[in-house]
């Protein structure tokens, strides 16, 4: 097993990054040792193995490497032989930063995330799963291997299934509907799916709906099995801003980037997922959120009221907690505690604007540079192969931990996407001499507006999205990427033997050739 890596990141450990029911192999069990005691423990583990080696060497029964003398002498339950043996990290051959005999980073919980080796990641169990949601997207090809799915779940696996409330109203499943009303194409797909209505009616009694934007879902779903496109991980995506279980996407859509199964045989796949065989790509979230020119305003007010008046007076001059202040914004992001997290892309754009956006951009409170153009995408390493490809920047592994900012359409010929170490903040704020605002979305939701003095902050949140593997994560996103965008995709070069006939023919059969040619396009 490998070991978990490291890398330097301005945020808490991810401890928050288990999805609910599901831990990873990688892990240790049991109770997870404190941040001091987890460098000890590993730094005790390393000084052994130097220790064994120098005295190994010294004893001049091996060389350098490493080898079955020291392995036969040095147990690897005294040694922990996988950290010495074979270690792998982020920033260099050791998880634990040593430089020379004196060098080395400086222990701070704070600013150290560990994150655990890609290829080590692999989702078990630590209590059967009983709970599963089933989203699927608005196409009536995908009612039948909904209907399917969702009657093995209840009948076979005697699991709880959860479906949106919309499934319920859907016109296709229902008995109820005045076909008259109908137009004729309506009625004769309706007619078409009479067997399928027919099997969901006696499950509907059997399952739990629930409405977004209503039902809070958090620590209720143990499994997410998506039936559609791209669009249907993204929306599960947004159902959960904070935890979220295990998702295995299933392919009925468009494209189908990110949803690797096929559904011919999916009570195998499942089956091999709910009994905890399958890898996992844990794709990382972007949380954002917007505070406004005016909230930062009144919360200085707040923070002076308190300091200089009495209680009694910060009523009188309406300075009371911000709690129960009445405003006027609708906006739900627009608050330094409130966020929203995305897992492909943030857009900031000029919107129906005719003039070029004027966008500032700060890294970690820096200044960084301006950009003059259509905008500002800031998107995950998922989101690399979505709109941030389209708009010239690189394809990076949903494994790598950055964060992309790319320009769209830069008035500047040397303006170039660039990559970012997850963990920074990024400050996006509109110029005080823009000639106008900019439209900001998240992954293509919530489009509204960024005013001038208003600013979006834009991190790496602590919440990925634990997506299920058909085979493993290189496998399945090449495969997604030379099927998906026909990445590479070209006529092969032929071969020296194929133009044999260009080798063993005269310089006159060339010329005559050449003549016919000359001659059939006269």
């Amino acid at each position: 097993m490998s070991s978990p890596s490291h890398y330097n990141a301005p945020c808490a450990p991810t401890a928050a990054q288990s999805v609910p029911g599901a831990t990873n192999l990688g892990t240790t069990s049991g109770a997870a040792p404190t941040k001091s005691g987890l460098y000890d423990e590993h730094e005790n583990q390393l000084l052994n193995v130097n220790t064994a080696r120098h005295n190994h060497v010294n004893n001049g029964s091996a060389s350098s490497a490493p080898g079955p003398g020291l392995l036969s002498k040095y147990t690897a339950n005294d040694l922990e032989m996988p950290w010495w043996w074979r270690t792998r990290s982020l920033n260099a051959p050791s998880p634990f930063q040593q430089f020379g005999p004196c060098g080395r980073i400086m222990k701070n919980s704070a600013m150290v995330m560990q994150i655990q080796d890609p290829a080590s990641q692999r989702l078990t169990w630590y209590k059967p799963p009983l709970t599963v949601l089933v989203i699927k997207k608005k196409d009536s090809q995908v009612l039948l291997p909904f209907v399917q799915l969702v009657e093995w779940l209840v009948q076979e696996k005697n699991m709880v299934v959860w479906v949106e409330s919309a499934v319920l109203e859907d016109k296709l499943l229902r008995d109820d509907v005045k076909l008259e009303q109908e137009s004729a194409k309506f009625r004769q797909v309706h007619e078409y799916y009479t067997g399928v209505r027919s099997r969901f009616q006696a499950l509907r009694e059997k399952l739990v709906t629930f409405k977004d934007g209503r039902d809070d879902l958090t620590d209720r779903i143990d499994f997410i099995v998506c039936l559609g496109g791209d669009g249907t991980l993204l929306y599960a995506s947004q159902l959960f801003q904070q935890s979220v279980p295990p998702v295995m996407a299933f392919y009925l859509g468009s494209l189908g980037f990110l949803t690797p199964f096929q559904c011919d045989n999916f009570q195998e796949q499942v089956t091999n997922v709910l009994e905890g065989h399958a890898a996992l790509t844990l794709r990382s979230r972007l949380r954002c959120s917007i505070h406004r020119k005016g909230e930062r305003r009144r919360e200085s007010l707040q923070q002076a009221s308190n300091n200089l008046l009495k209680p009694s007076l910060q009523s009188q001059y309406g300075y009371g907690p911000m709690g129960n202040s009445n405003s006027n914004n609708n906006c739900n992001l627009s608050s330094s505690n409130n966020s929203i997290l995305v897992l492909n892309e943030v857009v900031i754009n000029r919107g129906p604007s005719p003039y070029l956006s004027n966008i500032d951009i700060f890294l970690d409170g820096k200044y960084i540079t301006s950009v003059q153009g259509d905008g500002l995408i800031v998107s995950t390493p998922t989101g690399s192969t979505a709109y941030a490809a389209a708009a010239g920047a690189s394809m990076i592994h949903p494994s790598v931990p950055a964060i992309l900012v790319t320009p769209i359409c830069p008035h500047s010929l040397s303006f170039r996407p660039i990559v970012v170490p997850a963990g920074v903040e990024l400050k996006i704020s509109i110029s005080p001499d823009s000639r106008n605002t900019s439209r900001v979305s998240f992954d293509g939701r919530n489009d509204q507006e960024l005013n001038h003095g208003d600013s979006l902050r834009v991190t790496t949140s602590i919440y990925p999205v634990p997506s299920i593997c058909s085979q493993d994560q290189i496998s399945d996103w090449f495969d997604s990427l030379a099927e998906g965008l026909h990445w590479n995709v070209r006529k092969r070069q032929k071969c020296l033997d194929e133009l044999s006939d260009l080798t063993t023919s005269s310089s006159e059969d060339t010329l005559d050739e050449f003549d016919n040619l000359k001659i059939y396009d006269a």
